[in-house]
């Protein structure tokens, strides 16, 4: 399969873009493009098994300048943590969510920017439950429908910032891809 040099710099691109504003200081914790960059690329991206790549190779990315910001004590925040494995893993069940997402279906693409932000939800905190997380007050959650409860529902806040987020990034991403398309199109057309 030949890839079109200015289609892979526009992923590149993405990626550098979504990585570093991940990393920017000051944005509403939750609020980035992870998972709507994982919903994009498995909409649009043909080749499924590349499809992974994009959302991945974001946060790895943004993991790994995070985890330098870290080292020269620029942020409190660490790079590499311990369930990282499990996010990444979450990232790739969200971009197969995107394999049922018709690119050209406005309700498709806005109903399934909120299976994705709630699938991501439930599950992370779930295992963070499971793995023995930290409650606000530093204490594991207990292992208990109670505690389970509690664990969601600290993290409603972050959930609430995130389905904005992915509402956000997906109308940019599903919308620019449009707009290119559209472009391209009328632009071959001419020539």
């Amino acid at each position: 399969m030949k890839i079109d040099r200015s289609i892979l710099g526009s992923f590149i691109l993405l990626v550098v873009i979504a990585s570093l504003y991940r990393v920017m200081p000051g944005r509403p914790m939750g609020f980035a493009p992870q998972i709507a960059m994982a919903l994009f690329s498995g909409s649009i991206v043909s080749n499924k098994k590349y499809s992974f790549l994009l959302p991945l190779l974001s946060m790895l990315v943004s993991d790994i300048i995070y985890e330098v910001l870290f080292q020269f004590k620029l942020s409190t925040i660490g790079g590499f943590y311990s369930g990282q494995v499990t996010n990444y893993l979450l990232f790739a069940a969200v971009t197969v969510i995107g394999f049922k997402i018709k690119k050209e279906n406005l309700l498709d693409i806005a109903a399934g920017s909120i299976v994705g932000a709630t699938f991501y939800f439930l599950i992370s905190n779930l295992t963070l439950w499971i793995g023995g997380g930290l409650a606000l007050n530093n204490l594991p959650y207990a292992k208990s429908w109670t505690g389970l409860m509690e664990c969601y529902a600290a993290a409603l806040p972050f959930y609430k910032v995130s389905l904005y987020a992915t509402l956000f990034f997906n109308a940019i991403l599903f919308g620019g891809y449009f707009l290119l398309n559209k472009y391209a199109v009328s632009r071959k057309a001419i020539a």
